[in-house]
């Protein structure tokens, strides 16, 4: 039997960006500082907190509570929202710490909207330029 490390669907290289340790919020002293001194844009699918750092680089932190339902279901919000920030990574500017709150409608927006939620907060907070075509995958 292959041990985990030899299932293609688990390496590590696979997942992309997100897993590498640079750009995640880890301390629960960051997921504080960023909540109570950075700016808040609330959308009904999630809340975003921006605060700039003092480093060069971008750190993201996601984060669901209790109310967004059971473990499972608090889990698969946070995934969703980590694929939509593994994808917009790169097109962020440095230079910042960002905070994701999964909202329970979360749950049941396809991804798409997921994604439009995000890419719209991102602009509002001023982050991401007003033109969406960099983030069309269809063209």
């Amino acid at each position: 039997m292959p041990s985990g490390r030899s299932l293609p669907f688990i390496d590590f290289q696979w997942t992309g960006s997100w897993v590498k340790r640079k750009f995640r919020l880890r301390r629960t002293s960051d997921f504080k500082r960023v909540r109570q001194t950075g700016r808040v844009f609330t959308h009904p699918f999630l809340v975003l907190t921006v605060l700039p750092n003092e480093n060069s680089g971008i750190r993201i932190g996601i984060t669901a509570s209790k109310a967004v339902g059971s473990a499972v279901q608090r889990n698969r919000a946070k995934r969703r929202l980590r694929a939509v920030a593994d994808s917009m990574l790169s097109k962020l500017p440095a230079g910042w710490d960002m905070v994701l709150i999964a909202r329970k409608p979360v749950l049941t927006a396809d991804f798409v909207e997921l994604r439009e939620a995000v890419i719209g907060l991102m602009e509002r907070a001023g982050l991401l330029p007003e033109s969406r075509k960099e983030f069309d995958d269809r063209t």
